[in-house]
């Protein structure tokens, strides 16, 4: 059987599955301190102690994955300021000592798009997650784009849209992505929450001209097969269109990309994408150990 722990800054899920990656349990437990989560977390694999083979985490960040450093596996330098320096991996396999993989939360969820879903069959995706933070990661041939750090996509700067006077959410950057298109920067700006919002509220034009940008740089600096937008606020099902009519503007043709409802698309596995993608890493990481 095999493990995942998506490790989210508001929740962990955690399941379990077969060899063929068929989940036959799964739960979810609030991100508190580590103590409380990790021991819930913890328990809830014990009971399959003897038949796990591998364990996959994806996890908030900023992390780790150098590992040859001496604190790979660790959360480092995360606002959360009862994970930062949290040695996430060598937790799980004290408990546990088999194989981990272990990499971001939004990686995990291109991976499972990439193995499962809408990033099924193409070489080169890339995922954001749109939520109460931005992330990003890409995939090439089924390994993650990377160097001497994971990609931070959710900080790319964007610029201002000329009717919207807000600051911005992020407290290094203000106008980046993560700063101007997040879940909390929908409700400072509009003073309520996303979901309260009426679907021809403005901000969902302002909305769409920040995620539009973001799929504008993606695409003139990676050109991958599709673009992948996951997360909370992408479940206002008009803000993809939106997106799609807002990025056709700024592309302008410049570099002909394919069919944009094949190009810029939901997530095939919805939440679980994550889960999924876990789990398929820590087979891979089993077979490769």
């Amino acid at each position: 059987m095999f493990g995942s722990i998506e490790a989210g800054g508001t929740k962990f899920v955690c399941a379990v599955a077969t060899d063929n990656l068929e989940i036959v349990k799964r739960d979810s437990f609030p991100t508190t301190k580590p103590e409380e989560t990790m021991k819930a977390v913890l328990e809830f694999f014990s009971p399959y102690k003897e038949t796990l083979k591998g364990i996959g985490i994806g996890s908030f960040g900023p992390i780790d994955i150098q590992y040859e450093s001496p604190t790979y596996g660790y959360i480092t330098s995360t606002p959360k300021l009862d994970w930062q320096q949290f040695d996430f991996v060598g937790t799980v396999k004290k408990a546990f000592p088999i194989p981990v993989s272990w990499t971001t939360d939004v990686n995990a969820a291109a991976y499972g798009e990439s193995v499962f879903g809408n990033g099924k069959g193409r070489s080169s995706i890339v995922y954001y997650t749109i939520g109460t933070g931005i992330g990003g990661g890409a995939l090439q041939y089924g390994r993650f784009i990377e160097g001497f750090s994971h990609p931070e996509m959710g900080h790319m700067l964007v610029n201002r849209h000329s009717a919207d006077t807000y600051e911005g959410n992020c407290p290094f950057h203000k106008n980046c992505l993560e700063g101007m298109a997040s879940g909390p920067a929908i409700e400072k700006r509009a003073g309520k929450k996303g979901q309260d919002l009426s679907e021809k509220d403005v901000q969902w034009e302002l909305e769409a001209y920040y995620l539009a940008q973001c799929a504008y740089n993606t695409t003139l600096m990676l050109s991958p097969d599709v673009i992948i937008f996951g997360g909370g606020v992408m479940k206002q099902r008009q803000l993809l269109e939106k997106m799609k009519s807002a990025f056709k503007e700024l592309l302008k043709d410049y570099v002909e990309v394919p069919e944009l409802d094949q190009y810029l698309v939901l997530p095939k596995l919805g939440d679980n994408a994550g889960t999924y993608g876990c789990l398929a890493l820590a087979k891979e990481q089993q077979l490769h150990s």
